[in-house]
């Protein structure tokens, strides 16, 4: 009797993977005013279901706006005092907000949410660390806040891909 549980392990990757920081590529979809490294990756390690990398905005500088698709986002503040804006329309009008982050804080981006990273320090450059639910780093540029993606917000498993919604906007 065989157990149907069990799983082939030619399936699995056997190895763990070391990324050293100057391994960082820089070969990822960019946003102006900001530097993204990919570390971990589809086409770095093999990851599946992951990206992480590092985003450096200089001093007195921010980024375009910007969206992550149906990727989460996880952010961990290494250095500097970076900004995060979006447009919340929580009490029915869109508001630009700012959260104001400091080293050692994290914030969560959900999917599809436009919005900016600030530096406001003139003299220090603001280091993030990135993991995203999505085996490569979904960037789409805009050119404001507003909202671009799904209507329904929820479960990032439940939401289209990027390459599923661009499909539906051509119809």
């Amino acid at each position: 009797m065989t157990d149907e549980t069990t799983t082939d392990s030619g399936d699995y990757d056997h190895r763990l993977h070391h990324v050293a920081h100057s391994e960082l590529s820089e070969h990822t979809t960019q946003t102006t005013g900001m530097r993204r490294r990919e570390a971990i990756s589809g086409k770095s390690v093999g990851s599946s279901a992951i990206w992480m990398g590092e985003t450096i905005v200089p001093p007195a500088t921010g980024s375009g706006n910007h969206h992550h698709g149906a990727s989460e986002t996880g952010i961990y503040v290494v250095s500097g005092n970076p900004e995060f804006v979006f447009l919340d329309s929580e009490h029915g009008k869109d508001e630009e907000t700012r959260l104001k982050a400091s080293p050692g804080d994290f914030v969560y981006v959900p999917p599809w949410v436009p919005h900016r990273e600030e530096n406001p320090d003139p003299d220090v450059e603001a280091v993030v660390v990135i993991a995203r639910s999505t085996q490569e780093a979904i960037v789409v540029n805009l050119d404001d806040l507003v909202w671009v993606g799904p209507v329904a917000v929820g479960r990032a498993e439940d939401q289209p891909t990027w390459h599923e919604y661009e499909q539906s906007q051509r119809r």
